[in-house]
């Protein structure tokens, strides 16, 4: 019998994207790698619980459900959070950031300072420049302070950001435009807390890292795998990676797997299976021992 496995998220390393899996073992995600799996048979997604705890019934959740949580879980999660706002007396220093996903898709946001540029590649930013460094509550002021002022939101749907990945523009510096005037614009607010101190606009492109840049570039994705069902089956060669999306060419095209919907689910090695699970159009939607899945 196939071995099973439970997907544990994706995560950014130093070396690119890279997929955990409960026990602790890890696939580094190179592109040109083929990545093949399938949905056990019978097999029932599952919540994955919550601050590292299993949840204590084992709730079913949907498959299209990009958080993989029961409704108590999902609160216990969200219930010391620094993203949902939950959390007022985190001692570390935070860096607030403007991120660009696309044309007209600009965001701020704030991260921990010592965890570097994992929150921006985490969340497919093509393009991001910091805006300033402080205590969290600092942060979170200035945050405010541009969505007030500026009507910068604090968030843009992956599905958006999807949408426009194959439509870029070419260079750094047009991609690095429209954070360039935010950060003018941000800078020359009054009202900013004393306690955070303003940083450089100095752009960092993640263009090359993704692989949607210039001659690296695939093929543009034609669909998006909505969720992943009992007996389902996903490979293909992966062409770009960003955020938690996977750009794999597939015999239907390029498709884009969001690999939050792998979580929750028994998954096995598959081999020259086709991409077969429901899918959504991006145009119309906004044997041995095993050492490792793929």
């Amino acid at each position: 019998m196939a071995r099973a496995w439970r997907c544990a998220g994706l995560r950014w390393a130093a070396g690119g994207p890279v997929l955990s899996w409960a026990g602790g073992r890890r696939s580094a995600l190179a592109r040109g790698k083929r990545v093949a799996f399938a949905v056990a048979e019978g097999g029932v997604r599952t919540c994955v619980g919550a601050r590292g705890h299993a949840c204590p019934v084992r709730a079913g959740v949907p498959g299209r459900s990009t958080g993989a949580r029961c409704e108590e879980c999902a609160r216990l999660d969200r219930a010391h959070s620094v993203a949902a706002d939950t959390v007022a007396d985190d001692p570390r220093p935070y860096r607030v950031y403007l991120a660009w996903f696309g044309p007209g898709l600009v965001k701020v946001g704030i991260t921990a300072d010592e965890r570097g540029t994992a929150r921006l590649l985490e969340q497919g930013a093509v393009c991001f420049s910091w805006l300033g460094r402080g205590p969290l509550m600092a942060a979170r002021r200035t945050e405010e302070l541009l969505r007030a002022a500026l009507g910068v939101p604090d968030r843009v749907p992956y599905a958006r950001k999807r949408a426009v990945r194959a439509a870029l523009p070419a260079s750094e510096a047009e991609r690095a435009a429209e954070i360039a005037g935010l950060h003018a614009r941000a800078v020359a607010l009054g009202g900013w807390p004393e306690t955070l101190t303003p940083e450089p606009f100095r752009p960092v492109d993640h263009a090359g890292v993704f692989g949607i840049e210039g001659e690296r570039r695939g093929p543009a994705a034609v669909a998006e795998v909505a969720e992943l069902v009992a007996g389902g089956a996903v490979g293909g060669e992966l062409v770009a990676a960003a955020g938690p999306d996977l750009h794999l060419a597939t015999q239907r095209g390029v498709v884009v797997l969001d690999t939050r919907l792998m979580t929750g689910w028994e998954l096995v090695s598959a081999g020259g299976e086709p991409c077969a699970v429901p899918l959504r159009e991006l145009g119309r939607a906004a044997a041995g021992v095993q050492d490792g899945l793929f």
